[in-house]
């Protein structure tokens, strides 16, 4: 049942694709950008910020810890729905397009069907006449 790839690819609804395409291009550049663009040195100094110091820390210490994690925890919750966004826009696309594939699929079916009794009838018709 190879149903062939430019059958299907011209049966694909483009519109909606091409519609959605900038929305999921641009948030995953910006997903891409906020997790690409932190260099292993920032890394390293929001975690020294977190509180890893080797020195037992002071009371300030420990509030300006509690308040750098408390940005890191709010900024990678952003990143989380930024991320959960994306990949609901994606598994959005994708359902459409399955959903574009299986219409294919009974559509050929019924062209099969069809193909079927049309040579039925074509060779019920060649019998009858050469009788």
């Amino acid at each position: 049942m190879a149903i062939g790839w430019l059958t299907v690819l011209q049966n694909v609804p483009w519109s909606d694709v091409v519609r959605n395409a900038p929305k999921v291009a641009a948030g995953a550049k910006k997903l891409w950008n906020n997790v690409a663009n932190k260099s292993p040195a920032e890394s390293a100094t929001e975690t020294d910020d977190a509180g890893l110091a080797s020195t037992p820390p002071s009371l300030e210490g420990l509030e300006q810890q509690v308040l750098a994690l408390q940005a890191v925890t709010e900024n990678l919750q952003q990143r989380l729905l930024e991320s959960s966004d994306l990949m609901a826009r994606l598994a959005d696309q994708n359902e459409q397009l399955i959903q574009g594939i299986e219409a294919l699929r009974r559509r050929l079916l019924w062209q099969r069907a069809g193909l079927l009794l049309v040579g039925l009838g074509a060779a019920v018709a060649i019998a009858l006449a050469l009788r």
